[in-house]
């Protein structure tokens, strides 16, 4: 064997080891990403379970008020199932807004629910609605957290998917396709809905 045949064959393996880095780089940084996502699945199917408690604690108090709370109930349902969805496909551009969409839709009866327990002293001062609203705030605060690490891992995995030379060899890795953000329309309010004191 020629000293250029043995250049050739150190070239083309330093190529092959060099294309299996980026796809294990690929593969780690979206597998991240969908531990990421795993994270906020947790925090906000602990808040989806305290909804209920929230809303039972409610009712002793607001007998009046029959359809702020079910309309709670049907928000909490619509978030879990948009939830199931994106857990199903973390990254998805689809799930990931429908998700969004069923969380806007959760705050908006969560804040229909606190102006109507404004009107209620004796609810805001009930011990049991005052750890539920304690607990609830705490959850939206990891909540905000583990959504910040899913769209920072979102983007370490989009960047460098989208750089040279990753680029050239993303798409025939499996990689074609950009993960994407978890964003809420208007996440102040929804992270504020449920801060409201009782």
């Amino acid at each position: 064997m020629g000293i250029f045949a043995l250049v050739v064959l150190a070239l083309v393996v330093a190529l092959v080891l060099y294309g299996i880095g980026i796809y294990n780089r690929l593969v780690s940084m979206k597998n991240r990403c969908k531990n990421a996502f795993a994270q906020i699945e947790v925090q906000l199917t602990r808040r989806y379970d305290l909804i209920p408690n929230l809303v039972e604690t409610a009712k002793a108090y607001l007998k009046h008020e029959r359809e702020t709370l079910e309309a709670v109930i049907l928000a909490r349902n619509q978030a879990v199932a948009g939830l199931s969805a994106a857990a199903a496909a973390p990254g998805s551009a689809l799930a990931l807004q429908q998700l969004a969409g069923a969380e806007g839709g959760l705050a908006q009866a969560l804040g229909r629910l606190n102006v109507v327990m404004e009107a209620y002293p004796e609810l805001k001062a009930s011990r049991n609605m005052m750890q539920l609203s304690e607990e609830i705030s705490s959850t939206e605060n990891k909540v905000a957290f583990a959504r910040q690490a899913y769209n920072d891992q979102v983007m370490s995995y989009n960047s460098y998917k989208q750089s040279f030379p990753a680029v050239l060899l993303a798409g025939s890795f499996g990689h074609s396709e950009d993960a994407a953000l978890l964003e809420f329309a208007n996440s102040h309010e929804i992270q504020a809905a449920p801060k409201v004191s009782f």
